[in-house]
């Protein structure tokens, strides 16, 4: 998997491509390493991006994921490589599934179970795009987090963001909630996205890329609501505990995407979020839910 870029360095790029290109190391068995995380822990993303592409190699090319349902079992270490084995399932006449479970020091921290699907014609309808300003109009990563570090209380909480954003580039379409804790607002969230680089023609890439972004953000409307922060301030512990996807249509992670994030609900130190990815010609591509461990530390 390569990327060329098409402005800036291409090395962050490269880097997530190569962390996508997993090792195989016997028939259905795959091995992946980690990349350095905001927080002491493999990224949720990473890990179903990684799954997902482990699964992907024992399908045939024609046949696209059009699911994904996952739950985070452990925290996964970050210094340790992470062994994915596969479970062909079933491989039908249009489907084909896939389970698969993702260990580290010999317990598993990550299941992951992927549909697949041949193309067949079908109903189409879908529900519209939001309103959303251009991405070219919002600042960038680079220009917003610096302008706000006295913010956070560890200064090396926005060198840890810009790391881990430095192959993506997501734009908040307001400001995120780290930059407006005690403020609460409409549990909603929006966000645009793409690599910053162009990427091959490969349908299967482009969701798995997908796949690891959506891990990013989609909690921000759950603490939307209360004003809270998050982990970069302190405020609120938190982690992905499930984690499901319905691609729909095609789409190209190297052109923008709209991520549109809501929060119907938050309880029992849990929060939902729930969302769409559109293409920026308004094809909704890719629905989403997640349900994340919210906590509110004892002594905040």
């Amino acid at each position: 998997m390569n990327g060329t870029p098409a402005d800036g360095d291409p090395q962050p790029l490269d880097s997530l491509l190569a962390l996508l290109d997993l090792e195989r190391i016997e028939q259905d068995i795959f091995r992946g390493v980690s990349r350095p995380a905001a927080v002491p822990r493999v990224f949720g993303g990473q890990v179903a991006a990684q799954a997902l592409v482990a699964a992907g190699r024992t399908v045939p090319e024609e046949r696209p994921a059009h699911s994904l349902h996952a739950y985070f079992l452990r925290p996964g270490d970050p210094g340790a490589p992470i062994v994915y084995e596969v479970d062909r399932i079933r491989d039908g006449r249009s489907f084909t599934t896939r389970r698969v479970v993702a260990i580290q020091h010999g317990q598993p921290i990550f299941h992951l179970s992927a549909s697949f699907q041949a193309h067949e014609e079908g109903l189409e309808h879908q529900e519209p795009m939001p309103d959303a300003p251009d991405p070219e109009t919002l600042p960038s990563a680079e220009e917003l987090l610096p302008r706000h570090a006295d913010k956070f209380p560890d200064p090396r909480v926005v060198e840890r963001l810009l790391e881990v954003r430095a192959a993506i580039d997501l734009r908040y379409v307001e400001d995120p909630p780290y930059l407006t804790a005690g403020v609460t607002r409409e549990p909603r969230s929006q966000v645009w996205f793409r690599t910053r680089g162009k990427l091959a023609d490969d349908p299967m890439l482009h969701l798995c890329l997908a796949t690891y972004v959506s891990d990013m953000t989609l909690l921000d409307s759950v603490l939307l609501a209360h004003g809270r922060g998050g982990w970069a301030i302190g405020d609120v512990v938190g982690a992905s505990l499930d984690h499901a996807m319905w691609f729909h249509r095609p789409l190209r992670a190297d052109e923008w995407l709209l991520y549109d994030q809501q929060s119907p609900s938050a309880s029992g130190g849990r929060g939902l979020g729930t969302a769409r990815i559109y293409t920026r010609d308004g094809r909704l591509a890719v629905s989403v839910i997640q349900e994340g461990l919210v906590r509110v530390p004892r002594n905040v």
